[in-house]
């Protein structure tokens, strides 16, 4: 008999020449980039997002799910199954001079690729990476997705350009452009139709033999604001109501919906009377643009839906989708330019875009930039600012890489018809994005390695969210967040979360306040002091310390 090591059951069975009828799940992860807790319809949204909420009704909702608030590090917690900072993406993709802080994901842990195809899973992805700082196609791949476990890849390895031109865009190990790509050249290229074909073909050509792993990360809806003007126009006019009315219809939605408890709206930026005149029109289009980009990947993750039930898999296939932080506020492109670019040749077939924010699009046209420039087409470069990512946001405080509930909450839907029987239910379970690895672990009968490729392996951090698809649970834990000095630690109904390195730290009864609006610290200063010296201790057991060179 041969000696077999002692992997996955559908290995062991491969070995001894045995047939195994394999009914594990296929899983499919679907991430979307820079939205907010409210955005998606069965989670408070106006935006339709029909495929969402049918998944969403045929399985469960849960309603305290965190990521890290931020893409980089949300990426490497999500395949490593760690904190970010132990998978070495504490900050971005620069070298911060201290292992938690490399930039690149770290060979001292294992991808939940690398990990299934120890159980004879099939490996694919379709999307954005941002994972690692080597980013030159001639450079070094060592951790880009073909070497990181996926079988085949079709996507960016950095983490934002444009929909229409994206930069650093690649098919396997190759880099190529929009037009030079010999396998997929629609009438219109959009990068986001680009991921769900993408996924869509990987799904179809899998064949029968063995499960399959499927990751979906998408770009929307990051900036720049670009959007097909078909799908822009189904929300026309749908936002000239201005910010307060938009989020307090999200509000009473969500409170109706469950998904929210009684807690009070945080204050917001500013008012839609504040508005200038001639900036309404523009300001109401960027959030028009920024729905058509939900729609658009709500109608992808459609057809990837579609090609799981023409190929016989949809009843297997565990479903999971989540975002990767919370709304941007960042003000990209909402400045009026110093100049305006004149218009240039036209780029050559092969030419590589090598700009996240290209000057000129690849026929030439100079893109622009700052109010009154309509979002949407190629020519342009704006994101929907800091007023819509608050409505995003609805009902918390903060935004996109800050540790307040505005920057880490997360939808989180689960769908599989064989494994999950709940039908529309809520878990009000608190989880984070390192419990993936450990769903993905148990589900496919993979032994997570203490070692990999000769290299030793750090624990798995996550909890796996099987128990939850039976019933709700609320396991003992602690979860740790931290970036660019912001920091917090959850424990039960506990949250102490701080705005900056220099800043207090604030206390939260997350039950009574998930707004974040009655800091309790100062009339529970034993309870801070003690979740302080607690986050303390997490934080340098998870490479948080020792802190980079350089901090902002």
């Amino acid at each position: 008999m041969k000696h077999c090591p002692a992997l996955a059951p559908a290995v062991l069975f491969a070995c001894l020449g045995l047939v195994l009828a394999d009914d594990r799940p296929n899983i499919l992860l679907i991430m979307s980039d820079d939205m907010g807790y409210s955005d998606i319809g069965c989670y408070g949204g106006e935006i339709a997002t029909p495929t969402l909420d049918r998944l969403a009704r045929g399985g469960l909702r849960y309603t305290q799910f965190y990521n890290t608030g931020r893409c980089c590090p949300t990426r490497a917690s999500l395949l490593t199954g760690l904190y970010a900072h132990q998978a070495g993406i504490g900050q971005m993709i620069h070298d911060g001079g201290q292992p938690g802080y490399r930039g690149d994901l770290s060979h001292n842990a294992v991808t939940i690729a690398e990990l299934l195809k120890t159980a004879g899973y099939r490996t694919y992805m379709s999307g954005k990476w941002h994972v690692t700082k080597q980013l030159k196609p001639d450079g070094d791949k060592s951790n880009w997705p073909r070497q990181r476990g996926f079988d085949r890849f079709y996507g960016t390895i950095i983490g934002a350009g444009s929909f229409f031109d994206p930069w650093t865009l690649t098919r396997d190990n190759q880099a190529i452009t929009t037009e030079n790509d010999p396998e997929y050249q629609p009438e219109e290229y959009y990068y986001t139709d680009a991921i769900s074909d993408n996924a869509v073909k990987f799904i179809t050509e899998h064949g029968e033999e063995s499960p399959f792993f499927v990751y979906v990360s998408y770009t929307a809806a990051h900036w720049p604001m670009h959007a097909l003007e078909k799908d822009i126009a189904k929300y026309k006019g749908r936002y000239v109501a201005g910010y307060e009315v938009i989020r307090q219809t999200r509000y009473e939605k969500m409170q109706k919906l469950g998904v929210i408890g009684n807690w009070p709206l945080s204050p917001a930026p500013r008012r839609w009377s504040e508005v200038p005149d001639d900036q309404v029109e523009w300001e109401s289009r960027c959030m028009e643009v920024y729905a058509a980009m939900v729609d658009n990947m709500d109608q992808g993750i459609g057809r990837i839906v579609q090609a799981l039930k023409d190929e016989g898999h949809f009843e297997n296939t565990l479903i999971l989708y989540f975002q990767d932080n919370g709304g941007c506020h960042e003000a990209m492109g909402r400045k009026k330019p110093k100049h305006t670019p004149k218009p240039r040749e036209p780029m050559a077939r092969d030419e590589l875009q090598t700009q996240m924010n290209p000057t000129h699009t690849r026929a030439g046209e100079p893109v622009i930039s700052g109010p009154g420039q309509m979002p949407g087409p190629a020519t342009t470069y704006i994101g929907y600012g800091q007023s819509w990512a608050n409505v995003s946001n609805t009902p918390f405080r903060e935004y996109k890489s800050k540790n307040h509930e505005g920057g880490i909450a997360t939808p989180l839907i689960a769908h599989w018809p064989e494994g999950i029987k709940a039908r529309n239910e809520l878990r009000q379970r608190p989880g984070h994005l390192i419990d993936i690895m450990a769903t993905c672990a148990e589900l496919s009968g993979a032994n997570y390695p203490q070692k990999f490729k000769g290299r030793r392996i750090q624990p798995l951090e996550g909890l796996s969210l099987v128990p939850s698809f039976t019933k709700d649970e609320n396991p003992d834990r602690i979860l740790l967040f931290e970036h660019f000095g912001r920091a917090a630690i959850r424990q039960g109904k506990w949250k102490l979360v701080r705005a900056g390195i220099n800043q207090p730290w604030e206390l939260y009864d997350i039950e009574q306040d998930r707004s974040e609006l009655d800091d309790l610290s100062g009339k529970l200063g034993g309870k801070a002091a003690e979740l302080a010296k607690l986050w303390e201790y997490h934080a340098w057991r998870t490479r948080i310390f020792p802190a980079p060179h350089k901090r902002k």
